[in-house]
């Protein structure tokens, strides 16, 4: 009887114990399961916290461009292109992006590895420095000739190039015409065999110069693209919307342009050196020495990024190569559906080159007859005009810098103009 009775108690325990232990276990998946639903809630209230950060460029959470390299150089300007996994062959185009004044290489940023990443074994871009702060200050054509050098070194670097484009914002639009002229300039200035050392036949020379007439820095021209650009200067007549087309302001910045240095005096069209007419109507002709119209001409597309509305520091006529009266009425602006901050689409037709003639009394400062000159000169070429607003949008009172995407964290919205730009770019 004794053992019975211990084999039933020792069975009654095991029974027991295996009860305990499987109400542990319950215990612990009803805990497990209340802590995942926990964690699930937090982790969707940290979302839902979360749900707008994306909209802030610089304070999102992943690499936005895990494939894209950058490299600086010494100077301060730096090139950028796809990772070596990225690219199946070495890229043959090269993209000078220039900035405006007081800016740097770091203005162009989000533009040059938006275009690698849409062409990562095409393109090349070369963010330039050598016109960077205090340096807008010197002159369009002194940091047209500081680009012009950098843009030769960046050459040098990348033997496979075979072709050109540059894009410029605001004042580093000029720079870049003043630049061109200098490196069309230097390829027509070569002569034939000076590479090889040999003296070449007539038949040879006729070719090389021919050929040459097509380069800038001895590669193919492609896209120039300027953004907000102040292609007629910012003298009078509405040009700088600051200043609400008071006639008394006008006149006091024009007569304060020196505060701006050489660079001032030259948007000014205040300038006057050696008795010569201000340096931006200079450049709307071929000069003996600098072939400004015909290095623009070499381009086979011209193309200009115009803000419509909210931009306090250049006009909508200056940046989009039209005369006042030309202009589309605001509100006959049609959406584009794609990207949702460009309106008007307007190509203009090519004029046959010919010279226009300086008058004396132009050369004297009639503010009117300097701008229906550089107009005449400039749109004897085909442009590309591409109006941009940012009506609505709380960026709207940055459109000077949104247009180009400055700092993506305060100019996002204009994130599909350069995608605009990037999708009809030209290899």
């Amino acid at each position: 009887m004794g053992s019975m009775e211990m084999e039933m108690e020792t069975s009654t325990a095991t029974v027991r114990e295996e009860e305990d232990q499987k109400a542990e276990t319950d215990s612990n998946e009803n805990k497990l399961r209340i802590k995942n639903v926990k964690n699930m809630a937090k982790n969707k209230k940290k979302k839902s916290m979360f749900h707008f950060i994306p909209k802030l460029g610089c304070m999102r959470l992943n690499d936005e461009f895990p494939a894209v390299a950058e490299k600086p150089d010494g100077d301060g300007s730096f090139d950028v292109e796809a990772g070596c996994k990225q690219k199946n062959r070495e890229p043959n185009h090269l993209i000078v992006m220039v900035n405006g004044i007081i800016g740097s290489a770091q203005n162009w940023r989000y533009a040059a590895k938006q275009f690698v990443k849409a062409y990562p074994s095409d393109v090349v871009v070369h963010c330039s420095e050598s016109n960077s702060s205090m340096l807008t200050f010197d002159g369009v054509d002194v940091m047209g000739t500081r680009l012009a050098n950098e843009v030769i070194s960046v050459v040098d670097r990348h033997p496979n190039l075979q072709k050109i484009s540059f894009v410029g914002h605001s004042l580093g639009g000029l720079i870049a015409r003043y630049a061109i002229a200098r490196l069309y300039l230097q390829d027509l200035s070569r002569k034939p065999g000076e590479e090889n050392g040999e003296c070449q036949g007539e038949s040879n020379r006729s070719f090389a110069e021919e050929k040459s007439k097509d380069r800038i820095a001895g590669l193919e021209p492609v896209n120039f693209i300027t953004f907000a650009t102040p292609h007629l200067g910012s003298r009078g007549h509405k040009q700088v919307p600051l200043f609400c087309g008071l006639y008394s302001m006008e006149k006091v910045a024009s007569r304060g342009s020196w505060l701006l240095g050489r660079t001032g005096k030259h948007l000014f069209l205040t300038d006057s050196d050696g008795g010569k007419p201000p340096l931006l109507l200079q450049m709307v002709n071929d000069s003996e020495d600098l072939k400004f119209i015909s290095a623009l001409h070499s381009f086979k597309r011209r193309v200009a990024y115009a803000n419509a509305s909210f931009d306090h520091v250049v006009g909508w006529s200056s940046s989009s190569l039209r005369r006042r009266n030309e202009l589309p009425k605001r509100r006959n602006l049609q959406k584009h559906a794609k990207y949702p901050h460009i309106f008007d689409e307007v190509a203009s037709k090519t004029v046959k080159p010919q010279e226009v003639h300086l008058k004396a009394k132009i050369a004297r400062g009639k503010t009117m007859e300097m701008e229906e000159e550089m107009i005449r000169g400039l749109t004897r070429l085909s442009w590309e005009r591409i109006d941009v607003t940012f009506s609505g949008s709380i960026q709207r009172f940055l459109a000077h810098n949104t247009i180009q995407v400055k700092t993506y964290c305060i100019n996002s919205d204009g994130a599909d103009v350069i995608q605009h730009m990037i999708d009809n770019f030209q290899l």
